[in-house]
């Protein structure tokens, strides 16, 4: 199956769009006064050690201070103890003080609340290795099945090394059929920028970013082309040469895939991406054969509600069921990509009472979660019939990238009623009237909240105002959503 790859650059943004099949199946997004730190390298000053979580905040320059826990500490994790074996970790508080500095690399983004997560265990990635300067040991991508390929392919790197080399690296997937003067010269190339990190780290004062990774559109040349790629389009005439000489250099098996798109309709508008993206922000995605997800995000999880919706087909219900599970699988697999949702996810598949067809919607689940670059786990049915999955959780979802909590309801989904804010003015009334004698009170409302108190709700507001004995006057404000309002004593 072949996949094309999308590229829309504009001054304030890139975006990606993977496509396969005509469908989008994932979204990439990368702005330029956000664009994700994860694999940036930083001179670290620590800010507070807290022995009782075996964790430091570390400054690195950000609004928010970065995490760092003692297993993200290289020197914790590599001291033997007796016999040869790996000792336990050595507590954070031996490790680290306040005011200390020290190279550390962001693993993770910071993600709503919370800070970065740092590592002190550098590696930098190139085309075909990622290069472990601490670390001697070198690693054979997991992709790389076969025992007498890995052994290869470990003798042709060590081979290549330079005597002096101290370091390590992982051979990835795209280093299987490269030449060996490919891997000289990512070799050569990780190594210079190590040196270059080395050198900023003697010289330049604490919170500097001593190495940054690429940007969004040269890591599709390095991490998403693959044999399946048939092409790479990009819309922008500049971006598209400079790409061209990056490929040269570092990624030249692309060249002939990578082109620049010209026609008069905007790329994303060709293939319907930007009518992906409006859908991949709504919670409902409706299937093809007539039933439909319900996608809600929360901070702790993802939940996916599968429903028959319209669907009517097949021999009898258990057989409707099962088809529209089936298809279900496949649609919750590329949603989890195109929106990419991360983190604990709760699958609330329609019952099926047939072990082989919970069985069947299971494995059709796995196979295509297969296609994920991002690493999955699935657990089977609970007792309760749901699916729980881990997917790991890298960078911010579509939605927080591109939204923001709605000012009606703060992120609730739902607003209270106008006649719940009308009792709610009535209340906020009396209290009032007890405690301050004014001439008069004005409600000052959203215009639904004000058409109630002069419709249905007028005799409860004459009442109270003959209660407390003052006057009562209305005002529409029309900048108010439906759950603002103010009581102004007059």
């Amino acid at each position: 199956m072949n996949e094309d790859i999308l590229i829309n650059i504009t001054p304030q943004e890139t975006r990606v769009a993977l496509i396969l099949q005509g469908a989008v199946q994932e979204l990439h997004i990368e702005r330029t006064l956000t664009r994700g730190l994860a694999g940036n390298i930083y001179l670290g000053k620590v800010v507070r050690v807290l022995p009782g979580m075996q964790s430091a905040f570390i400054d690195i320059g950000l609004e928010r201070a970065a995490f760092l826990h003692v297993a993200d500490i290289w020197e914790a994790r590599n001291h033997e103890g007796a016999n040869g074996a790996l000792a336990a970790p050595t507590p954070i508080e031996k490790l680290l003080f306040d005011g200390q500095v020290l190279t550390v690399q962001v693993i993770k983004d910071p993600i709503g609340t919370k800070g970065a997560r740092l590592s002190t265990q550098i590696s930098i990635a190139g085309r075909m290795l990622v290069y472990l300067p601490q670390d001697q040991h070198i690693g054979i991508s997991q992709k790389i099945e076969k025992e007498a390929d890995r052994e290869h392919l470990r003798a042709r790197l060590q081979n290549l090394l330079p005597k002096e080399e101290k370091g390590g690296y992982i051979v990835r997937t795209q280093a299987e059929e490269a030449l060996d003067s490919d891997l000289a010269a990512d070799v050569d190339y990780l190594r210079k920028t190590w040196n270059t990190i080395v050198q900023g780290a003697r010289t330049k004062p604490p919170t500097t970013l001593l190495y940054q990774d690429l940007n969004l559109a040269q890591r599709v040349l390095r991490d998403f082309v693959h044999e399946e790629t048939a092409t790479i389009q990009v819309d922008s005439r500049e971006n598209y040469n400079m790409l061209v000489e990056f490929a040269q250099v570092y990624t030249p098996s692309v060249l002939a895939r990578l082109t620049h798109y010209t026609g008069e309709r905007p790329l994303f508008d060709l293939y319907g991406v930007e009518e992906e993206i409006l859908r991949a922000l709504g919670r409902r995605v409706d299937l093809k054969s007539g039933g439909y997800l319900i996608v809600d995000q929360t901070e702790a999880m993802t939940t996916i509600d599968v429903n028959t919706g319209g669907y009517v087909g097949g021999r009898n219900f258990a057989d409707t069921i099962f088809k529209t599970n089936l298809e279900a699988a496949h649609a919750i697999a590329r949603q989890l990509r195109l929106r990419n949702l991360g983190g604990i996810i709760i699958l609330d598949f329609i019952d099926m009472e047939n072990n082989e067809h919970r069985n069947a919607v299971l494995a059709e689940l796995k196979k295509t979660l297969a296609r994920d670059r991002t690493k999955v786990s699935v657990s089977g049915f609970s007792a309760l019939g749901l699916v729980e999955m881990t997917r790991k959780r890298t960078r911010e979802s579509l939605a927080h990238i591109l939204c923001e909590p709605c000012p009606a309801c703060s992120g609730k989904g739902q607003v209270k009623t106008s006649r719940t804010i009308c009792y709610e003015i009535l209340r906020e009334l009396l209290r009032e009237a007890k405690q301050f004698n004014p001439r008069e009170f004005r409600i000052v409302a959203s215009q639904e909240v004000i058409d109630l108190f002069l419709e249905e709700e007028s005799q409860h507001l004459a009442m109270l105002g003959d209660f407390i004995g003052k006057r009562i006057s209305l005002q529409v404000e029309k900048g108010y959503h439906q759950e603002q309002y103010d009581v102004i004593l007059m």
